[in-house]
């Protein structure tokens, strides 16, 4: 479902369950590899992907619908996830590898950098098509973390941008062909993993103190 591996001073995490939704297992596993990658000590940095056209496609709506009542301490995990990978004791990097929808959209966005694959995939927040709104942690999260204007676009047309367009828009920092993607998020995190992981994290939470107290509360 989730693999971490180790390629040099960098992490490889990989989801591989399909659309990547966020059901409860998932997160569980997830949680549970984030408890050992920090556990860990030395130069290290992330990368995180996903596997063939998806990079996460966010919530697990048909779980959802079949436990209503779980859907405030589901939301809970979910924004614990953000604020966990917000302040991660290392540099990270999301590889775009394909679709990144609603709130696989925002983990990608917790991420220092974002490489996004050119030829296949959309990065998409369409939770207006859905009629759906934004927590307010989710929206303090996007409106931090991408440009004002292409914010304001993203979260109200719920407009899909391909690799190029997300690039000029701001939302990814650089595009490859597929074969690239992951090899070009080495090539960002590599020379990153120096970088020491407490002051990196320390950083980030100063940075987004609103974010992480937004997220905190629901």
């Amino acid at each position: 479902m989730i693999e971490l591996r180790r390629d040099g001073d960098v992490r490889i995490l990989r989801f591989d369950e399909g659309e990547n939704r966020f059901s409860p297992g998932f997160l569980d596993e997830l949680e549970k590899i984030l408890d050992d990658l920090e556990a860990t000590r030395g130069p290290r940095a992330l990368v995180t992907t996903g596997t063939g056209k998806f990079f996460s496609n966010g919530l697990d709506l048909d779980w959802l619908t079949s436990n209503p009542d779980q859907w405030n301490p589901y939301l809970d995990r979910v924004h614990a996830l953000f604020a966990r990978f917000l302040t991660l004791p290392m540099p990270t990097v999301a590889a775009l590898n394909g679709h990144t929808f609603a709130a696989g959209a925002m983990l990608a966005l917790t991420h220092d950098h974002r490489v996004m694959r050119t030829d296949r995939g959309y990065f998409c927040l369409p939770e207006v098509d859905l009629g759906l709104s934004f927590t307010p942690g989710m929206a303090a999260l996007i409106q931090a973390r991408l440009p004002k204007v292409t914010a304001h676009e993203a979260m109200v047309t719920g407009r899909r941008y391909g690799a190029e367009d997300a690039r000029e828009a701001g939302i990814v920092h650089r595009t490859a062909p597929e074969a690239e993607v992951l090899t070009t998020a080495l090539e960002v995190a590599a020379p990153l993993a120096g970088k020491d992981g407490g002051t990196v994290a320390k950083i980030r939470t100063a940075m987004y103190e609103a974010v992480l107290d937004a997220l905190k509360t629901g």
